[in-house]
């Protein structure tokens, strides 16, 4: 279960990658008011790694949760880390093409990542005969 665990880790930290994105690159960033920095920037890029953020900072509770119900469960340690790799990778692409601008592929991810959160919620929910 280690590896779910890791995964939870990566999970937590990717939107602070993302608006890393946003701020990095800027000359004008100012931290005394970083969302309403946000909300005057005309920056296609800016823009786009602070949507990948604030929807980082969505996908990660249910997939959390998904793990955790998967460990209190007992669901076979394997298939959950293979999901939970699986749903990083989803989101490591999200933000990518959230970044480029590549909108259907962008959705496409979103949508296999949260595929993985109900597979491991749904083996969950069959574990306890649910």
């Amino acid at each position: 279960m280690s590896i779910a665990y890791w995964c939870v880790l990566i999970a937590a930290l990717l939107p602070y990658v993302w608006v890393g994105f946003a701020k990095g690159g800027a000359t004008d960033y100012n931290n005394k008011d970083p969302r309403g920095w946000v909300a005057k920037q005309q920056s296609y890029r800016i823009r786009n790694a602070n949507a990948a953020h604030l929807n980082a900072f969505e996908a990660f509770p249910p997939f959390a949760i998904a793990v955790l119900m998967a460990q209190f469960t007992q669901v076979d340690a394997q298939r959950v880390a293979w999901l939970a790799m699986a749903f990083i990778a989803f989101r490591l692409l999200h933000g990518v093409f959230y970044l480029t601008g590549t909108h259907l592929l962008r959705s496409l991810v979103w949508f296999c990542g949260l595929g993985c959160v109900a597979a491991l919620m749904v083996m969950s929910a069959l574990r306890v005969g649910g």
